[in-house]
């Protein structure tokens, strides 16, 4: 399998874990040995309730038995698409009403984007450095991190980027900016959060030269940071909201909302002004249903707070320089590369299943699902420690 794995199936880096994955249920992934591994990262933050939820896999098999796809995306009225975005609309502020359901968070990204220069008339695009937003070629291009595209170049054109926090750079905000795109918690840079009202900040700029904000919640949605959206912690509401992962149960989406008088421009002049065959998939749409569901209706969202100070108590090592990020949007950061790539993979021997982040090598991901239980995290934190201890000892040795 692993020489089928690696000779048929196109890979992402030279060296993936490989693990040969039997099953999952609840905060375990199973390999084919029937070695359990707890799961700290949920599918790098996408399985919000876990694996095999079974409210989510009720949803999904009654869905099977009527239709899967029928209609390119808009054309027939499919029940759980409606009741997704018109759930999505119930919990976010008024100007926040109409939602477009795409297939992943690059995809939405796209369309955020389209919506922005359609909407002002202006081809300025202004994004972070350090930002990850996707990797198709409009996401890419408002990517704060060249390393990473350079070899894809040209990109979008009339794209500039702001230092992240950095107030003084808001002044590159202008009335030839059509958007300001921003991930509400930076991920890929280190679950770096804003500072000192810095998206009010922003919020007022746009305003005053009339571009919109883009907020990218891909990550932080969906109950993660321990509001439903990362952005109300923040005091900010954007003009398109940007969501996916955590949004689909395990299963593919994303979408992009903002207001009726902003979304219906992409239905003339053009005409198809963003069109997607399988975007709001009955099947996706009513996992992303019943996920929503039970998000909003239970007391997920508080706990994950409360979990957040349960891993802080419990990392504490000589090794952990700080942990970054909101509730279970946690980055452990070590004093090397080195150290978190023997962290995540010793870890990993032990059973327990960490990542990495893109663009910061001493940053160790915990986005686990909302689902784990606290003694769960106690479990996971243990063994993080064991793992820690056992660095040091060797470093210690090393330097004897």
């Amino acid at each position: 399998m692993a020489v089928d794995f690696l000779k048929y199936q196109a890979q992402t880096s030279p060296h993936p874990l490989a693990m040969k994955v039997s099953h999952a249920k609840g905060s375990y992934i199973y390999d084919i040995d029937n070695k359990a591994y707890l799961d700290f990262v949920a599918g790098v933050s996408a399985c919000t309730l876990g694996h095999g939820h079974p409210k989510v896999v009720s949803a999904i098999k009654d869905q099977l038995d009527k239709y899967l796809h029928v209609m390119v995306y808009g054309e027939y009225i499919q029940e759980p698409a409606v009741e997704l975005t018109k759930l999505l609309a119930k919990h976010l502020p008024n100007n926040l009403e109409k939602t477009y359901l795409t297939n992943s968070g690059t995809e939405a990204i796209e369309g955020a984007l389209k919506l922005a220069k359609r909407a002002t008339g202006r081809s300025g695009i202004i994004s972070a450095k350090n930002a990850y937003h996707g990797n198709t070629m409009g996401s890419m291009s408002v990517m704060g991190f060249e390393e990473r595209k350079r070899a894809f170049r040209p990109l979008l054109p009339d794209v500039s980027f702001i230092e992240f926090n950095n107030e003084d750079d808001l002044r590159k905000i202008t009335k030839k900016t059509a958007c300001v795109i921003l991930e509400t918690i930076q991920g890929g840079a280190g679950f770096i959060e804003p500072k000192d009202h810095y998206l009010e900040k922003v919020r007022e700029r746009c305003d005053k030269v009339g571009a919109l904000l883009v907020l990218d919640e891909i990550q932080p949605g969906i109950g993660r940071t321990g509001k439903l959206f990362g952005f109300e912690h923040y005091n900010c509401v954007p003009d398109i909201l940007v969501t996916g992962k955590g949004l689909g149960g395990g299963l593919p989406i994303g979408a992009f909302t903002a207001s009726a008088k902003l979304m219906d421009l992409l239905q003339d002049n053009p005409k198809l002004g963003h069109i997607t065959t399988f975007g709001g998939h009955p099947v996706i749409a009513a996992a992303a249903l019943a996920t929503l569901k039970e998000v909003t209706k239970s007391n997920l969202i508080a706990e994950t707070l409360e979990k957040e100070q349960l891993f802080k108590k419990h990392l504490v090592h000589p090794l952990i320089l700080g942990i970054r990020g909101k509730g279970l949007m946690l980055a452990i950061i070590t004093p090397s590369a080195e150290i978190t790539n023997e962290i995540i993979l010793g870890c990993q021997d032990e059973g327990l299943i960490l990542f990495w982040l893109l663009f910061e090598p001493k940053a160790i991901r915990i986005t686990p699902p909302l689902t784990i239980s606290k003694e769960e995290i106690i479990e996971g934190c243990k063994i993080i420690l064991k793992v820690l201890d056992n660095i040091q000892e060797k470093h210690s040795q090393s330097n004897l």
